[in-house]
């Protein structure tokens, strides 16, 4: 997938920033591999290879599990939902697009998601879901109303109100692109390339490479995508859960390479080859501030290994 940018994009009340940091610029979960916004010449950064093996991963979905959903209702209720996204809604962000009562129901169908680990783990690991996903649909700059990181799930489609004319087709025999159809980021997460849609709807049984648009226009598929990616590993990169979640165990060759768990990790499982092995980037700092606001919001410490600038690719 490929993940995104810092946004930069304004509200009524404040000037448009001359080049708005929309969602989806560097989140399109490569596989999963993410890209940097508009800046990122997304042809010339070749997605990662998929293979058949790691396509057939199918990640821990339980199609009604209500002590998930009273997990998540317990750790972020209604009213923290609303706090950490004070300005989803606010135009131009079309934000009111991702529901509470979507993200709740689309955690009934993944039964690990927030429910392993310690509670401390749990909290966590919702301040690190929620934060890459606030990156990845950021609709905030530096001089917001209530700060840059109030804005997270501000856009649905990558680009925020520009069109998106990139294609993001890779040559697959498995997953091969659909006539007339773009993959480019939708979503929370910022699903991109068709072997990432193509994957993502094998596993939830929807049509998402024969029609894509289904991640743009559904507030529960669209939460289904960025929980799959999350909870779902892609060897040989482990799942961000697993990462936040202590399931995660390094190898010699891990702890050689800097491949820490913490928040740093789920960063680089989402788009290390872009902003990670390499000084901070502006995308991580966003990311970052991001968890460092939820965090204490959940009342959790940040844990450790926040960064993923020494870290090397798997």
């Amino acid at each position: 997938m490929a993940l995104l940018v810092g946004c930069v994009l304004a509200a009524c009340a404040a000037p448009m920033p001359s080049t708005p940091d929309a969602a989806g610029a560097d989140a399109r979960p490569d596989a999963p591999a993410a890209m940097d916004a508009p800046a990122i010449d997304v042809v010339s950064a070749a997605p990662d290879v998929v293979s058949a093996a790691d396509a057939a991963v199918v990640p821990d979905v339980a199609t009604s599990d209500a002590s998930a959903a009273a997990s998540i209702e317990a750790l972020v209720p209604r009213a923290m939902f609303e706090q950490i996204f004070l300005h989803r809604g606010t135009a131009p962000c079309r934000g009111g697009f991702y529901t509470y009562e979507a993200f709740v129901q689309a955690a009934r169908e993944f039964a690990r998601f927030a429910s392993e680990g310690s509670v401390e783990q749990r909290r966590r690991e919702v301040a690190a879901f929620l934060a890459n996903i606030s990156h990845e649909t950021t609709g905030g700059w530096d001089t917001a109303p209530d700060g840059r990181y109030s804005w997270g799930l501000c856009w649905i489609e990558e680009g925020g109100a520009t069109p998106q004319t990139a294609d993001y087709c890779a040559p697959s025999m498995e997953f091969p692109c659909a006539s007339g159809q773009r993959y480019y980021g939708r979503g929370p997460i910022q699903l991109s390339w068709n072997y990432n849609y193509g994957q993502a709807g094998r596993a939830l049984g929807l049509p998402l490479l024969a029609n894509p648009g289904l991640v743009a226009s559904d507030p529960l598929v669209s939460f289904r995508t960025a929980l799959w990616f999350w909870m779902t590993p892609q060897a040989p990169k482990p799942s961000c859960h697993d990462v936040m979640t202590g399931a995660y165990v390094p190898t010699a060759a891990d702890t050689a390479a800097n491949r820490l768990p913490g928040f740093g990790l789920t960063v680089h499982i989402i788009n290390g080859g872009i902003e990670c092995g390499m000084p901070t980037t502006h995308a991580v700092r966003d990311r970052l501030g991001f968890y460092q606001r939820y965090a204490q919001l959940l009342g959790v410490s940040q844990g450790d290994n926040l960064e993923c600038a020494t870290m090397r690719p798997f």
